[in-house]
């Protein structure tokens, strides 16, 4: 393993995963196509990570960029938005990407998907991401989904937003209260991508990448306030009330917390179906939602 190209390293998860290359191939060479530079200034010290301006939906350039690629891990996706938009990333995009991947002839790729994708699935977010693993699965490529519950860490938006709100309110209204989850750390999640893309490892078509714990989002966020020190209560919302705070948030500036498509995609459980191998398939014993405890304690 001497390249591999890694879309989507400017965010959360890929800012991990690209700490976590660099540490597990010394001489692995991590490239980070970007359209702004400035948007991977966390990766800048990274010495075998490199940025390179490029727009990851022209397939000339992606093309250009995988040429002499070992690997391409594929961590773009979004949360919000239209049903275009959806499809442009999920769906359009991976075409692109798996069409330059068998020009450049690039022999392995993990795609980062969700628990829950199916064609039926009752939000736009779940079917776009099943249809884009459909056209990886096309492809003919090795390549790998990898399928996660809510991803947590100390830069996650998740954790840390609800944490603020806890701290802002008296009593927390929530929509989507006893939606179930299986929250897996990101540390996980970014180890469980290196492993696939390890070339004495057999093909994983699907790996569900899940922590422990089952828990409702309520308790998910009980949990938070725990360790945060800013216990609350949570009030659960019924479904139509649900919708107008999920319709409100949508219209706050910047990405929102919750949108009408999130409550669809709630309905289904975010949990390991035990259909496909998980995280111990891969050697990882996965981390505690409270693994996330010092640094809140360093918040307070």
């Amino acid at each position: 393993m001497k390249r591999i190209v890694l879309t989507g390293g400017t965010g959360f998860v890929g800012r991990a995963l690209a700490a976590r290359a660099a540490r597990r191939w010394p001489g692995v060479r991590v490239v980070v196509p970007t359209r702004r530079l400035s948007a991977g200034r966390h990766l800048q010290t990274m010495p075998q990570v490199e940025l390179v301006l490029c727009d990851v939906h022209d397939g000339a350039q992606m093309t250009t960029l995988l040429e002499g690629t070992d690997a391409l891990v594929h961590g773009v996706a979004i949360l919000h938005g239209t049903p275009n938009a959806f499809d442009r990333v999920h769906v359009q995009l991976p075409r692109t990407l798996a069409a330059a991947c068998q020009a450049a002839r690039v022999s392995r790729v993990v795609h980062l998907s969700a628990l829950g994708v199916a064609a039926d699935a009752p939000s736009h977010y779940l079917r776009s991401k099943a249809a884009g693993e459909t056209i990886w699965r096309r492809s003919g490529l090795a390549a790998t989904m990898l399928r996660p519950s809510v991803i947590f860490g100390e830069e996650d938006r998740f954790t840390n937003l609800f944490a603020g709100l806890l701290r802002g309110f008296p009593v927390l209204p929530l929509a989507g209260a006893n939606a179930r989850f299986q929250p897996v750390w990101v540390g996980d999640v970014a180890d469980a991508a290196l492993a696939c893309l390890d070339p004495t490892r057999a093909i994983l078509p699907v790996v569900e990448c899940a922590g422990p714990e089952v828990m409702t989002l309520r308790e998910i966020i009980q949990r938070v306030g725990q360790m945060a020190g800013c216990e609350r209560p949570v009030l659960a919302l019924p479904e139509v009330l649900g919708r107008m705070q999920a319709g409100a948030m949508s219209l706050l500036p910047g990405e929102p917390l919750m949108s009408a498509d999130n409550l669809l995609s709630m309905r289904v459980p975010n949990v390991a179906t035990h259909q496909h191998p998980g995280l111990s398939a891969l050697g990882i014993q996965p981390a505690s939602i409270d693994i996330l405890a010092a640094h809140f304690l360093r918040q307070r």
